[in-house]
């Protein structure tokens, strides 16, 4: 387990101590988050997060799989007050340990990713490939899911674990949704050619690296490396791209739901909003929020509604099934 403690408030107490607490202070109290986001997502919204309410922040980071069944067997004393950046379909999954609640600016969040009323969308994840033109030139890269499953791409493909990535059982049912009756036997085909790494987050490190020569990943991801000058290019898969909500959430009788609230409201909010897209390459759920420089439209792509987990039998079902696809 991977807990993150941060304050900002300490560098403010000698001035508290001899002048009135200002509007940026004026609620108290820890916020304590789950979230899959990762590190570097973390440590740079979080200091905004805490200056900007006064809360402090109190963040658990595991991996979207490790977030449910936390939050599972916590139940009966909830330890969370938010669940922050994992699945919509995970969070779905847990709705019956989630406190439905509306930001106080959802009208401005596009109904195309309104899934559930358990939880509120966040962003819109775009999943794609990144492909290292140093070792495969970008006019013979694969371009769908169907080119993925040729034997020639054999451990050329990275791909974060379906059992311990959020993004990566989307990516599987994004499979699942485009191939439909023959989807496990296509994914099968797909899954052979893999090279698994630890998360999402470490599938452009390994295909900038050289580990693999290309990889699926989520698009905010790939787009931090091709900003930092690694040779990656980015492919949007043409028969079905995904672009899914990932949400926040309420967790029902968590230790502070005030606090927990207002890290809902500060999320959701349009400068929060934006510079998750200007900053950090995520695309907002925001109808008023353009998304991050040099993507594609969202109405230019190939967009395929991804089925829920509920359709294929649950996460349960699906990762069991996963585990025969794999060889496991």
């Amino acid at each position: 387990m991977n807990i993150r403690k941060r304050t900002f408030l300490g560098l403010a107490a000698g001035l508290l101590a001899a002048t009135a607490i200002t509007p940026v202070f004026a609620q108290s109290g820890t916020v304590t988050i789950y979230t899959a986001h990762k590190s570097s997502i973390v440590d740079t919204l979080l200091p905004i997060f805490e200056q900007e309410t006064g809360l402090k922040a109190e963040v658990v980071k595991l991996g979207s799989g490790d977030i449910m069944k936390r939050v599972q067997a916590e139940a009966g004393a909830p330890a969370a007050d938010v669940i922050w950046s994992i699945s919509g379909s995970s969070l779905t999954e847990l709705a019956s340990l989630l406190e439905p609640y509306t930001p106080p600016e959802a009208d401005k969040i596009d109904p195309q990713f309104v899934k559930d009323p358990a939880w509120t969308p966040y962003t819109a994840v775009v999943y794609v490939l990144a492909v290292n033109t140093d070792l495969q030139p970008l006019d013979t890269a694969p371009k769908t899911w169907a080119e993925l499953a040729a034997p020639k791409w054999k451990g050329q493909i990275a791909s974060a674990r379906a059992d311990g990535s959020g993004s990566a059982m989307q990516q599987l049912t994004t499979v699942l949704t485009v191939f439909g009756d023959q989807g496990w036997e296509r994914y099968k085909e797909i899954a052979a050619n893999f090279v698994f790494a630890d998360s999402s987050g470490a599938v452009p490190r390994f295909v900038a690296d050289g580990e693999a020569s290309m990889g699926l990943t989520l698009e905010d991801n790939a787009l931090e490396y091709v900003q930092g000058g690694a040779p990656i290019a980015i492919v949007h898969l043409t028969d079905g791209t995904a672009a899914t909500p990932d949400g926040v959430a309420l967790v029902k009788g968590g230790p502070n739901p005030e606090g927990g609230k207002k890290f809902i409201d500060w999320a959701m909010s349009k400068s929060t909003q934006e510079k998750l897209a200007m900053d950090i390459g995520r695309r907002s759920v925001r109808v008023d929020v353009a998304g991050p420089a040099g993507t594609p439209n969202l109405a230019d792509l190939t967009l395929v509604d991804v089925r829920p987990l509920s359709d294929f039998g649950g996460a349960d079902t699906v990762l069991a099934e996963w585990r025969k696809a794999i060889g496991e």
